[in-house]
């Protein structure tokens, strides 16, 4: 009984298979995404009312007039100020016809968010959270960004569900910009949003402290409103690095009403040069040059239909533990014509600590199938545009690689997430 109810029409597949096919297909597009961007920089504060939103927005603005490709993603779904601040209100997201194509704000920095979707800017978003997770899904997956430097997250406040499954989302994000104001109330929450980004493995790249006292407009003095230092006290207790201080100044309200970015129209002011620090950590990750890996998916991108696939493999069949593997069967796969075109076996390297994403991305693989696998590994192939199936039975290699063309793999659960 149970059995006929999880069937679909004959030639598609179960309800499970689909689901399983549509998760691959997931993956796979956001691995593509992600893996053409070379720094995911998130933004978060542990409650609202801090200024986060101007924060990201000013970060982006500022990494672009820098000469950086620069992508601002706004995921608040109840709070989406990125139009406004940027003046991009009422702006609709173009289509190349496979993809949603971003908000352009200048030639080098590329804008999507939640409130371009809306119909009205005043609607509210009454949406249980299996319809946001969609939503978020649809952003990562289906945006097409092109080639980044960088892609700011705006997220949104707190650390419930929502920041959490975007959070989850992002494969190899280098890390979080934390946004707080002087103030113990706001301090206690970003306490908050430390901890969370260490239970989800998201580095904290440092604090910056918003509203930092005011700057006079007669005598240009600073006026200590909230009091000042406290989030530099704080993340020094935290243990994570203080980017920096941003004065409140009139003109940074000024400027976001009208929808000017405050570091491009006030570049000389106190504030602009406070951004202008805050981002400097952020520049010196550019110095990196851009991976094998990524470089890979770019070029197998425009090589379509074309895949590497790598099965580690034990004792003629995949290894249920990644990195405890005799060795890769790597093949190249024609996904067009669902066909096997070459198949080679590797001897695995030692087993060392973000060893194998770096071997594998230097063979030009982009796709991995494998039985178990820890968090940290997927985050580092995530990160290097490699991406991952997990739960595979342990079978012959070429049957799995088969399978998995025609989206009929079954995946179970994570046999080792360690």
């Amino acid at each position: 009984m149970n059995k006929e109810k999880n069937k679909a029409p004959q030639g598609l597949g179960t309800v499970e298979e689909n689901k399983k096919a549509k998760e691959q297909q997931e993956q796979k597009a956001l691995a593509d995404r992600m893996g053409r961007i070379k720094h995911k920089i998130m933004v978060l504060s542990g409650k609202g009312g801090v200024g986060k939103s101007t924060v990201a927005a000013n970060i982006a603005v500022a990494l672009a007039i820098d000469g950086n490709k620069v992508g601002l993603l706004d995921t608040d779904f109840h709070g989406p100020s990125i139009p406004t601040l940027l003046n991009l209100e009422g702006k609709r997201p173009g289509s190349d016809g496979t993809s949603i194509l971003p908000v352009e704000f200048s030639d080098g920095l590329k804008v999507m968010s939640i409130g371009f979707l809306l119909q009205n800017q005043d609607d509210a978003v009454i949406w249980r959270g299996p319809m946001k997770m969609g939503v978020i899904k649809q952003l990562l997956t289906e945006v097409n960004w092109g080639d980044l430097d960088y892609l700011v997250i705006d997220f949104p406040p707190g650390t419930g569900d929502e920041p959490l499954s975007v959070a989850q989302l992002i494969p190899g994000a280098d890390g979080a910009v934390i946004v707080t104001t002087p103030q113990n109330l706001s301090l206690n929450d970003v306490r908050k949003c430390i901890n969370f980004c260490r239970q989800v493995s998201v580095p904290v790249l440092g604090v910056v402290e918003n509203m930092s006292g005011l700057v006079c407009p007669h005598c240009h003095k600073l006026i200590n409103v909230f009091k000042t230092g406290g989030g530099k006290k704080m993340a020094g207790e935290m243990g994570v690095p203080f980017l920096g201080s941003i004065p409140i100044e009139p003109q940074i309200v000024e400027a976001s009403d009208s929808g000017t970015p405050f570091v491009y129209h006030y570049g000389k002011s106190e504030a602009a040069k406070a951004f202008k620090k805050v981002i400097e950590p952020l520049l010196a990750m550019n110095d990196r040059p851009r991976s094998e890996a990524q470089t890979a998916t770019t070029r197998n991108e425009e090589e379509k239909g074309m895949q590497r696939i790598a099965i580690p493999v034990v004792e003629g069949h995949l290894s249920a533990h990644f990195g405890h593997c005799e060795e890769f069967a790597i093949f190249d796969v024609d996904l067009e014509k669902k066909k096997i075109v070459s198949r080679e076996t590797a001897p695995a390297p030692p087993h060392e600590p973000g060893l194998l994403p770096r071997w594998l991305g230097e063979k030009g693989v982009n796709v991995i199938v494998a039985g178990g696998m820890g968090s940290r590994a997927q985050q580092l192939f995530a990160e290097s545009g490699i991406s991952v199936s997990i739960g595979a039975p342990a079978d012959d290699p070429e049957k799995i690689v088969l399978s998995y063309m025609n989206n009929a793999l079954e995946l179970g659960d994570n046999t080792c997430d360690h």
